[in-house]
């Protein structure tokens, strides 16, 4: 009876949390993954079967914080709490089975057995994306016909609208904007070596990765080919700066698995805020001609000044 009812009493509590709203892992103390719920299959890519057994330092997520730094070799969390016996809570990117970067508040609480002792820890992680108002936002698009069909980000039409809307607030009230002119470095290699398709699916796991870290009242769009435009809001020259180079460290960390290969991609980026003086047209060819800088400069990188 009693090993029945503690069958029981495990069935209950597995239920219980797949189905809260969070993503949800077990570690022992050997960092184990002994416990995987449905929310962390839906946020993760991963289904519970890939995962249990492993070990959370086999990098399946491949954690970064905003500095781009690899928490599954540094400061990892979960270890942390393991070792103290504190609780935290982080803001982190994780990487989804997809190839994308998944922006994420995580919350890790070590587990103690009837003595007190350290048994391992829980993490629980929270989707830190707007994804809902983008969501939105992305469907207004589509019934607008703004959107790109490959991407599903608004299209050139679209980004062109919106920053006429932008250069009209700025005339009137002086607000201004940001500019991120996005280009996708080696692009054409990529394609050469793995197909259009991949070069496609490439393409959209940086689109997501960006959209996904964006906030919800800013624009990410694809210009053409491998070009994208952001347009952010309510920012000052180094809160642009900071934006871009985040963007940047999140696409280098972020990658397909094609077989035994890992398909990387780089950007290089121009950031320009707005002018009192500026049209579309100039405001774009300043971006463009920033985001040249990058290329010619190394690729892989930010430029915001054209007299440097």
């Amino acid at each position: 009876m009693l090993n029945e009812q503690i069958m029981i009493d495990g069935e209950f509590y597995k239920n219980l949390l797949d189905n809260v709203h969070d993503g949800i892992y077990y570690v022992d103390r050997d960092r184990k993954i002994k416990y995987w719920n449905k929310v962390a299959e839906e946020l993760t890519g991963y289904k519970s079967s890939e995962v249990l057994g492993n070990y959370c330092f086999d990098n399946l997520l491949m954690d970064i914080d905003s500095e781009g730094v690899d928490l599954c070799k540094e400061r990892c969390p979960l270890v942390e709490a393991i070792s103290d016996g504190h609780p935290r809570e982080v803001e982190l990117y994780f990487h989804h089975k997809d190839g994308h970067r998944v922006p994420v508040i995580v919350r890790v609480a070590p587990m103690r057995d009837s003595r007190g002792e350290i048994t391992g820890a829980v993490e629980v992680f929270t989707d830190n994306s707007a994804r809902v108002a983008i969501l939105q936002r992305l469907q207004d698009c589509e019934k607008m016909a703004l959107l790109d069909p490959l991407t599903n980000l608004p299209n050139r039409r679209y980004i062109e609208m919106n920053l006429d809307s932008r250069l009209d607030e700025m005339h009137r009230y002086g607000w201004t904007f940001g500019v991120l002119f996005i280009d996708i470095d080696h692009f054409k290699k990529i394609n050469d070596r793995y197909g259009h398709e991949v070069g496609d699916e490439v393409l959209n796991m940086i689109g997501k990765t960006l959209l996904t870290n964006l906030r919800p009242f800013d624009i990410l769009g694809r210009w053409g080919g491998e070009e994208l435009i952001a347009i952010i809001v309510n920012v000052d020259e180094q809160q642009l700066y900071s934006t871009a180079n985040r963007f940047r460290l999140l696409v280098e960390h972020s990658g397909l698995h094609r077989g035994s290969d890992i398909v990387r991609a780089t950007i290089s980026i121009g950031a320009t805020l707005s002018q009192a003086s500026d049209t579309i047209d100039t405001l774009l060819k300043r971006a463009d001609q920033l985001m040249y800088r990058s290329k010619t400069s190394g690729r892989n990188r930010v430029s915001m000044k054209l007299d440097e």
